[in-house]
């Protein structure tokens, strides 16, 4: 991360590195408060595992030198190197009586669930906030998030999808704008800085150590976070040995809700979105034939239910299980539909942010995306349509997220969302009775 000598000398430069971990690949000899490091790798009696990710490290170099594949991202830690930790104080100068500027009103039972966050952050408790798609979970933390740095402490919202970063991160700008706010992922890379506030991707916690007071975890139930024991590593790490996790999800997991029955972890329900109205309930349509029929025809039913939802002159998702199908679905939509503008996204694609703008700002009529766009994306009086709804690919979780991308606005809390299938699967069950459940008082 940075050269030897700039970590012995450079005292600004230092100071960024606050609650941060790197590689060294020499023995610094520094006598700096709160800068200590260990191996990068250390042997056990079953084998030799990564310090950073918490993995064992089964790949070796030439010389036999063991090394970690798992974090190699992150530059490569071997047997040889150390691994430094700088322990992140306490903020003490230039603190605020207020740092919150967001002027909206909060529902009752967001207020409700504020002041439980309140309650948790000021005992130290772990937190699990399940709410339903659309409930506003992100007006919920403001008040959390100002009173932990009017205390002065440091906070980390992380979520597992770039774009959930990128949503959030303009959103925090404006509720907190009289503070420089940290932004971290894969697609944007800058120097570390020492912010009162991160946004981040959750496997950047992996370069924090006992960085944050609290660790915000947004869409805790998305890939890649859920059951990834590495990213778990990279969390636990991150949070400070007296400090707090709150996690955000519309889908909590078994084990998490058996932390609640355990009272192991606090927990509030949010069963209504912040305009108060039920979740649009999924339209289940199987098809008998194909999506797509010999010759690159579309099935009559899908394409009849289409063009209903075309006349309403709204914008349209359109999911696809595989990246191969989007080229094949625009060839076939643009000659049918000439008139309309359609555009394709996926996780690979380098220009997936401008064009996910350009469909919130009404530039597309139809956007054709897989799983990536199933969460973290809000677009005004969008329709929805899922391909291929049994699909592997579609567990409960993503069929539920990608469902509550529909009726979002105050002022448009209805709207069309459809799965498409050949088999009903116990996902689409699932999801249907979830979202169901949910609209039950």
């Amino acid at each position: 991360m940075m050269g030897q000598e700039n970590v012995k000398n450079n005292n600004q430069e230092m100071n960024k590195l606050r609650g941060r971990q790197w590689i060294e690949t020499t023995q610094l000899m520094s006598q700096r408060s709160g800068l200590t490091f260990v191996s990068g790798i250390v042997r056990y009696s079953d084998g030799y595992y990564c310090n950073r990710c918490g993995t064992i490290c089964v790949a070796q170099l030439p010389d036999q030198t063991f090394y970690c594949r798992t974090c190699i991202a992150l530059g490569r830690v071997c047997q040889t190197d150390f691994l430094y930790r700088y322990e992140a104080e306490q903020i003490k100068q230039d603190l605020q009586a207020n740092y919150l500027t967001w002027e909206g009103e909060l529902t009752p039972s967001q207020q409700k669930i504020s002041q439980e966050l309140l309650n948790s952050l000021a005992l130290k408790q772990d937190h699990l906030v399940h709410a339903v798609t659309g409930a506003g979970k992100t007006e919920m933390l403001f008040e959390v998030v100002n009173q932990a740095l009017i205390q002065g402490e440091r906070v980390c919202l992380a979520t597992p999808r770039i774009d959930v970063v990128n949503e959030l991160y303009p959103r925090f700008q404006q509720a907190f704008n009289t503070i420089t706010i940290g932004k971290y992922h894969g697609q944007e890379y800058h120097e570390p800085n020492f912010e009162n506030l991160t946004i981040c991707t959750t496997h950047q916690l992996l370069k924090f150590y006992h960085a944050f007071d609290l660790i915000i975890i947004d869409e805790v139930d998305a890939f890649p976070f859920r059951n990834n024991a590495v990213l778990n590593f990279g969390a636990k790490n991150a949070v400070k040995t007296i400090g707090s996790r709150f996690f955000l999800t519309a889908t909590p997991s078994k084990e998490q809700l058996a932390l609640v029955k355990q009272k192991k972890l606090n927990y509030s329900l949010l069963k209504r979105r912040f305009h108060g109205h039920h979740l649009p309930v999924p339209k289940l349509k199987m098809l008998i034939r194909p999506t797509i029929i010999k010759n690159k025809r579309l099935n009559h039913y899908f394409l009849f239910l289409l063009k209903q939802n075309i006349a309403f002159k709204k914008p349209i998702l359109i999911f696809v299980p595989k990246i191969r199908q989007l080229s094949i679905y625009r060839e076939i939509l643009t000659k049918k539909f000439p008139a309309l503008r359609f555009e394709t996204v996926y996780s690979g694609d380098k220009d997936r942010l401008a064009k996910v703008a350009s469909f919130r700002n009404g530039e597309l009529d139809i956007l054709l995306t897989t799983t990536i766009l199933e969460r973290g994306v809000t677009i005004k009086h969008v329709q929805v349509f899922i391909l291929d709804a049994d699909d592997a690919i579609y567990n409960s979780a993503a069929l539920i997220q990608i469902a509550g991308r529909v009726g979002r606005a105050k002022d448009d809390p209805n709207g069309n969302i459809y799965f498409f299938y050949h088999q009903y699967t116990a996902n689409i069950k699932a999801a249907v009775k979830e979202i169901k459940g949910m609209n039950h008082d």
